[in-house]
């Protein structure tokens, strides 16, 4: 099986690697704060799971980064080189500060994103739905209630692996297109977080059960009906 590295392991991180340890995958968890941090994590998630540094986690056959977006330039672009970075950011200014490009809407997270990490390759995903219903919502292969996650990128050959991956964890993949196509699905977007909901009261945690089966079909509609802002 593929070893998945992790830099940033709160609720979206460490889900994946929950998601990825069922499969069968290797994981390497990392944060900003040490491995001491994370055995209780990894004693949850079992062997095939472990503590280690930013370095370590990078030198996994996938790494997903998970962290605030005003983290992400914090990540040693070397230790990256030649990866698939699975990016997961998104941008709430009220956590970020505000960042020009983005709020002009001139350019995406992830294209920020690939610009530090120059010599990887980032595909966009997991960015669009809680750590709760994806949790949830996983499903075997063939499975009639399986969901699907879109997935942005400029190479084809790097989507097709995390399009494997996300396949081995629970989940169908839908292209979105390049890395520049991904604000379709970021924060305020009709494809964001809501769209796995199928309770609309608002409140958080969401209840129980509460995850909505999505198809490839519902994420192209929704992917299509996406409005910037510049253009309302």
């Amino acid at each position: 099986m593929t070893s998945i590295g992790f830099i940033g392991s709160g609720n979206i991180g460490s889900t994946v690697a929950k998601l990825a340890v069922d499969a069968g995958h290797d994981v390497v968890l990392s944060n900003s704060r040490g491995p001491e941090t994370l055995q209780d994590l990894v004693t949850e998630l079992g062997p095939h799971a472990r503590a280690g540094t930013t370095q370590e986690a990078a030198s996994a056959d996938v790494v997903v980064v998970s962290v605030p977006l005003k983290a992400a330039d914090q990540i040693p672009p070397e230790s990256l080189r030649g990866k698939i970075v699975i990016d997961t950011c998104n941008y709430y200014p009220q956590r970020d500060g505000h960042v020009a490009e983005l709020d002009a809407e001139s350019t995406t997270t992830s294209e920020l994103v690939q610009r530090h990490l120059s010599g990887s390759t980032v595909v966009k995903g997991f960015s669009n739905i809680n750590y709760l219903h994806l949790l949830s919502l996983a499903r075997p292969s063939g499975s009639p209630e399986r969901t699907t996650l879109p997935v942005a990128g400029d190479d084809a050959e790097a989507k097709a692996h995390v399009t494997a991956f996300l396949d081995s964890i629970g989940y169908d993949a839908y292209d979105a297109g390049p890395l520049a196509e991904g604000w379709r699905f970021q924060r305020d977007t009709v494809a964001y977080t809501g769209l796995y909901n199928a309770d609309t009261s608002g409140t958080w945690p969401p209840p129980p059960d509460s995850g909505r089966h999505i198809t490839a079909d519902m994420i192209r509609d929704k992917l299509g009906q996406a409005v910037r802002y510049r253009d309302m």
